[in-house]
C-alpha cells in the first residue's frame, strides 16, 4: 500500500499525499487539475504498474518451472516477439505499402496490432505443443519463433524512415502511462483470466518439479497441464505486452528473488509471494522512473534491469546456492 500511494504522490507535478486520498476516496480536491492526474492519469498508471509486475512474475514462474531452466521467462515463447512483430508491421509496415498510418496512430493502433501479433504466435504454440511431447523441444521452438520474429523487424527497421523507426523503439522502452480506463478494464479481464489459470495448476507445478514420471504416477496429464501452463503465461504475457510494451526483466527475476527470500519450491507459496513481490518491484521502478519532481520519464525497461539485477546479484552471492 506504502509503495501504491508513493507511486501516485511522485511525479512531474507535486501534489501533497492528502489531496492523493481525498481523490481515492471521491472527495473533493483543492484543483480540478490535480483530480485529472489522480484519476486519470496517475491511477490508471498505477493499476497498470501492479497488473504488470505481477503478471509477469507468475507467467515467469510456471515457465521457469514448466521447462526446469532458471533462465526462462514469460517471453521465452515468443510471445513479446509476436507482440512487437504486429507493432512493427503496423508503424513500420506503411513504408512498404505506401500507406499512413497517422490517421491510424493512436495508442489503440498499437495495442489491437499487438494484440493480434500475440495471438498469432500464441495459435501456432498451441498447436505446437500439442505435437511435440518434448518440453524442451517446445522451448526451442520458442527461441525461433522469437528469432524469426526479430528478423522480419529488422528488415522492416532498415527500410523505414527514421521517425517511423523513432516511434517503434520509443514503445519498445515499454510505458506504463498511457492506458486509458477503457484499457485498464480489458487488461483487467485477461489478468483476471491467465491468473486463475496459474492457480489452477499450481498443485501441477510441485508435481513437475520432482519429474514428469513422478507427476504423472499422481495422475497428473502432462499434455493437459503443459497446455493449461502455456495458455495462462501466454494470456498474460501477450496482454501486458499488448498494452504496456516488452517489458523485460520482471519475469525472468522476481521468481528467483522469492525462491531466495523464502527459501522454498512450494507453488503454493511462491505464486503468491511472485505476485506481491512482482507488483512490488513494478510499482517502485515506475516511481523511480516518474524521475520525481521532474518533466522527464525515463524508459521503463531500463530502470527494471538497473534496480533489479543488482539486487538478484547480491542475494545469489550471499546465498551461495540457486534454489530452483
Amino acid at each position: 500500500m506504502t509503495a501504491f500511494l508513493a507511486n501516485l504522490w511522485l511525479g512531474s507535478v507535486h501534489i501533497p499525499i492528502k489531496e492523493i486520498l481525498y481523490g481515492l476516496t471521491g472527495q473533493e480536491v483543492s484543483k480540478e487539475s490535480w483530480q485529472y492526474i489522480i484519476i486519470d492519469y496517475r491511477l490508471p498508471k498505477a493499476l497498470a504498474a501492479l497488473m504488470t509486475g505481477s503478471g509477469l512474475a507468475a507467467a515467469g514462474l510456471m515457465m521457469q518451472t514448466l521447462f526446469k531452466n532458471p533462465l526462462a521467462g514469460p517471453f521465452v515463447l515468443g510471445i513479446s516477439s509476436g507482440a512487437s512483430l504486429g507493432v512493427a508491421i503496423f508503424i513500420l509496415g506503411g513504408s512498404f505499402l505506401g500507406i499512413s498510418v497517422s490517421y491510424f496512430s493512436g495508442s489503440w493502433g498499437m495495442i489491437i496490432s499487438a494484440s493480434l501479433g500475440s495471438f498469432l504466435v500464441l495459435a501456432v504454440v498451441i498447436s505446437v505443443a500439442a505435437r511435440v511431447r518434448d518440453a524442451m523441444a517446445l522451448l526451442i521452438i520458442g527461441l525461433m519463433f522469437g528469432s524469426l520474429t526479430s528478423a522480419v523487424v529488422s528488415i522492416l527497421a532498415y527500410f523505414s524512415p527514421a521517425s517511423e523507426l523513432q516511434r517503434y523503439i520509443f514503445w519498445s522502452f515499454g510505458s506504463l502511462g498511457d492506458i486509458s480506463w477503457s484499457g485498464i478494464g480489458i487488461l483487467s479481464i485477461c489478468y483476471g483470466v491467465g491468473i486463475l489459470l496459474s492457480f489452477s495448476v499450481l498443485k501441477n507445478l510441485n508435481s513437475l518439479l520432482l519429474g514428469d514420471l513422478y507427476a504423472q504416477t499422481l495422475g497428473i496429464s502432462l499434455k493437459k497441464s503443459r497446455l493449461i501452463i502455456i495458455i495462462a503465461t501466454s494470456i498474460l504475457a501477450g496482454s501486458l505486452t499488448a498494452f504496456t510494451g516488452p517489458i523485460a526483466f520482471v519475469g525472468l527475476a522476481v521468481p528467483h528473488l522469492v525462491r531466495q527470500v523464502f527459501n522454498a519450491t512450494n507453488h503454493w507459496l511462491l505464486m503468491p509471494a511472485s505476485l506481491m513481490g512482482g507488483a512490488l518491484l513494478m510499482l517502485i521502478c515506475d516511481s523511480i522512473a516518474q524521475a520525481p519532481f521532474n518533466s522527464y520519464t525515463l524508459p521503463i525497461n531500463a530502470i527494471t534491469s538497473l534496480v533489479g539485477a543488482p539486487v538478484v546479484i547480491w542475494l545469489l552471492v550471499r546465498k551461495k546456492k540457486l534454489i530452483f
